[in-house]
This record gives structure tokens, C-alpha cells and sequence, in this order.
């Protein structure tokens, strides 16, 4: 009797799991999801409006720097641009944000035995001026290791030359970028611990050319600042030639700019109710700031236009989410992330459920489909039974790794986090540089990734994630 009993208890716990497996699983509809992702794309590549926004932020609007007119006069536009293609609610949030400003092009010149060299260069976002002109012997090096070994005897009133190409073997060019990234973040600091006046690093971009990239560096606490430049890939190769025969080689370098306090700006937000859960969000956006030496706009001009588009893709279409669809404008990614910080403050102050969160930073090149980065690895298995929907338009990567900048903080509230992924080898040609025009865009790649990025929101959406 007690053998029946237990193989009846066991029996029944059996049925109860399996009927709450089969209650979790999700079938699937590929052919009534095929209908629609074809006829988002068609939309999209017929009728898309990112292209045509996205040349008005960068030939009317131009630069967009954090704290500049420019900034806010692109929050005002990528607004009305949200209410005329009938976003149900658009709104603003206000952040706070920091004020540097490059009041003149920097200027750098080598001097040699018998001439002067002009030297392509520019100051990197957040440094100090140098307070006129200052001259300095270089010394040239490739790694923090290389600069501790000189120690201080050897660059105290130096000029320290970080001369770290990015590897050209890496084929995702993101990769290389964060491997020789740490000389433009760190090394002005490191530079200053070894009583160096200013540092110099070899600009961050995977090709050869007169562009100095700028970018974002950090001052350590405790550390005098000095003031930190880029010079550009070709010069730095000439440079490294010039030290070779003349090792005692000067430079002179003047940098006008500098920090001007903190100033109010504003991410910008727009909305279309869903009609089952208005209560959970599915956001998607890119950041509305850039450098201020290009237009902005494969950094993140693009983004910014294809977060807009995947909502007017939906409203053209009449297709009603079951969950509020969120476009964000992020303000201030490239100098202090405050935009993305905030909104997930807000987040979590507003006791908002996102459902999962996208982002598009890669600029607008051709989609090959999404990374991204799960709280529960048991959602990859639903996200994969999507594939073939991408794969049909040449999308094949599926795969772990991915969001962004400004969503990255939503994955302390546990929000799945997608990053659109393209085709990266000529994003860093023009990455923080005066080449980041509109005229890089290709029209029909951009509205791809809007596709691309609305069929997968319409699979969240309509699926879930958990």
C-alpha cells in the first residue's frame, strides 16, 4: 500500500510540473509573424522618415554637445518630430548635466633641429587647457607597464605620448576599441602620477587618416589634472618616426577649453499606450548628445532616428502593442551617462516593470540582428525560436552580449537588455571625429536596422520574455 502511494504521489507531481512547463511554454506563430515583419520592412524601406530626420539633426542642428544650444534645440526637435508622427504622450525629463566646452581648436606643433611640424590633434572632452602654450620633451610608450617602468626620473615635465594602435586583427572593431581604449580614459592621470605636464594619445579609430578622434577621459582624485589631447592616426605614425631619429624632440601644445559648471538639459520621451499591460514598458532610444567636432550623426544620430522610427512604424501600421513602447532620447552619454542614469532612477523611484529594454549605438550601418543580456538565461530559448525571421533578411546573429551605454543601468532593476548589432568595420573611421557627417549614412541600411529593431519589439511584445 505504501509503494501505490508513493508511486501515486510521484505520478502526480510528475503531471503537475509538466502541466506548468507546458503553461510556461510559448507557441510560436511564424507564419502570422512572418505577415508582419514583412510588413514592417515594407513600411519601413518604403515609407521611412529616419533618414530625412536624421539630416535635419545634422545639417540644420549640427553638433550637440551636453550643455550646448545645440543640445537643447535637438531636444525641442526630436519632440515635435514624436508629436507629429502621433506619439500618444511625449514628455520631457529634466537632468542635470556637465558644461565643457572646446572654446578653440587645439594646436600642436614638433620641433625638429632645423624646422616646425604642425601636428593634427585635439583636446579630449573633460580636459583642462593648458593656460597658453606649454613645451615639452616626449617620451613615447604603449602601455601603463612601459610608463611605470620609466618612472618619474624619466617623464616628470614630460609630455607623455601613448602610441597603442587598435589591433586591426579583431573583426568586431568594438572589441579593439575597449582593448586600447585605457590611454584615452586613464592616461592622463597615469601620465600625472609620474609628474608629466600634459599626455597625448594616439587617436582611438581603425584607420589611417588626418582625423584626431576625441572621446571622453577621466581625472583621477588626488592626481593633478593635465591636459590631454588626441593626435591622429597618421601623425602619430610620424611622430613615432620623428622620435626614432630624434629622441629629444620637443612639442609644443595650446588647448582652449575646460569645464563651465553643470547645466540643465533634458531626456526626451515619447509613448504609445498598450492596450493589454499599459503598465509594462518596452523601451528602445539612442543618446540625442555628440562631440562637437562632427555632425553627430553615426554617433548616435542614427540611434536617436531609428528608436523614433520603430514607434512610427507601429502607429503607420495600426498595429497596437500589448505593452507601452517607450522611445527614449538619452542626453549626456558621451561625457557623464547622466541621461541613462537618470531614466533608470526614475525607473526605479516610478516603480516601473520594464519588460526589456534596446538600444541602437552602433551607428547606421547594415543590421546582422542583436546582442543582448538576459537576467534568466531560460528567455534565450524563446529568443532563438525568433531567428528565422532575421535570418529570411540576412540577420543571423542571435546572440549573448549586448545593450548599450544608456540601458546598461536598468540591469540593476533586471530588465533584459538588446543591442542592435551592424556591420562595424567603418565606425571608427568616423567615431568622434569632424568626419561623423550625415553624408556616411546610407539611407537604406539605416531604415533596415529601424526594421529590424521594430520586428524585434513586435516579438517581445506580442511573446514576452519571461
Amino acid at each position: 500500500m505504501r509503494f501505490l502511494l508513493t508511486a501515486f504521489i510521484g505520478l502526480f507531481l510528475s503531471c503537475t510540473q509538466n502541466l506548468e512547463k507546458a503553461s510556461k511554454e510559448v507557441r510560436v506563430d511564424l507564419e502570422e509573424d512572418e505577415k508582419v515583419v514583412k510588413s514592417i520592412f515594407d513600411e519601413v524601406l518604403r515609407n521611412g522618415e529616419a533618414y530625412s530626420n536624421l539630416r535635419h539633426l545634422c545639417k540644420v542642428i549640427g553638433p550637440r554637445l551636453s550643455g550646448s544650444p545645440q543640445a537643447e534645440q535637438a531636444v525641442e526637435y526630436t519632440a515635435e518630430v514624436m508629436r507629429r508622427s502621433g506619439f500618444d504622450t511625449v514628455y520631457f525629463q529634466e537632468v542635470m548635466v556637465p558644461k565643457w566646452v572646446r572654446r578653440e581648436r587645439a594646436k600642436a606643433f614638433a620641433y625638429l633641429s632645423d624646422t616646425r611640424v604642425e601636428l593634427n590633434v585635439c583636446a579630449l572632452g573633460n580636459s583642462v587647457g593648458t593656460e597658453g602654450t606649454i613645451r615639452g620633451k616626449v617620451v613615447e610608450v604603449t602601455s601603463f607597464e612601459e610608463l611605470e617602468k620609466l618612472g618619474k626620473e624619466n617623464v616628470k615635465g614630460k609630455i607623455v605620448f601613448y602610441n597603442q594602435a587598435m589591433d586591426p586583427t579583431f573583426i568586431r572593431t568594438g572589441r579593439a576599441y575597449g582593448t586600447a581604449g585605457f590611454q584615452r580614459w586613464s592616461g592622463p592621470s597615469e601620465a600625472a602620477k609620474y609628474g608629466a605636464i600634459a599626455s597625448m594619445n594616439r587617436s582611438l579609430g581603425s584607420s589611417i587618416d588626418d582625423f584626431p578622434h576625441t572621446g571622453s577621459t577621466g581625472y583621477k582624485l588626488n592626481l593633478p589634472k593635465i591636459p590631454a589631447s588626441a593626435i591622429s592616426t597618421r601623425d602619430a605614425e610620424m611622430l613615432h618616426e620623428l622620435l626614432e631619429k630624434e629622441p629629444d624632440l620637443e612639442i609644443s601644445l595650446h588647448m582652449d577649453c575646460g569645464m563651465e559648471g553643470e547645466v540643465l538639459s533634458h531626456n526626451v520621451v515619447g509613448e504609445i499606450k498598450g492596450v493589454r499591460d499599459p503598465e509594462k514598458i518596452i523601451v528602445v532610444g539612442g543618446h540625442l548628445d555628440s562631440w562637437d567636432l562632427g555632425e553627430g550623426a553615426s554617433d548616435d544620430g542614427t540611434g536617436c532616428m531609428q528608436a523614433i522610427e520603430v514607434l512610427r512604424i507601429f502607429k503607420a501600421l495600426d498595429q497596437k502593442p500589448n505593452n507601452t513602447l517607450r522611445a527614449v532620447m538619452f542626453m549626456n552619454e558621451e561625457n557623464g551617462l547622466r541621461g541613462g542614469k537618470k531614466y533608470a532612477q526614475l525607473a526605479e523611484e516610478n516603480r516601473e516593470f520594464h519588460v526589456a529594454a534596446m538600444e541602437s549605438d552602433g551607428g547606421g550601418f547594415t543590421p546582422y540582428g542583436f546582442g543582448y543580456t538576459l537576467p534568466d538565461s531560460t528567455m534565450e530559448e524563446r529568443i532563438q525560436l525568433w531567428k528565422p525571421l532575421f535570418e529570411r533578411r540576412e540577420m543571423h546573429v542571435l546572440r549573448r552580449g549586448g545593450g548599450g551605454a544608456d540601458i546598461g543601468p536598468l540591469r540593476n532593476q533586471n530588465v533584459p537588455l538588446f543591442g542592435l548589432y551592424v556591420d562595424s568595420q567603418r565606425y571608427f573611421y568616423y567615431h568622434h571625429t569632424s568626419d561623423d557627417l550625415f553624408e556616411k549614412v546610407n539611407d537604406r541600411e539605416l531604415h533596415l536596422g529601424a526594421g529590424a529593431m521594430a520586428s524585434m519589439i513586435y516579438l517581445i511584445d506580442k511573446y514576452g520574455l519571461e
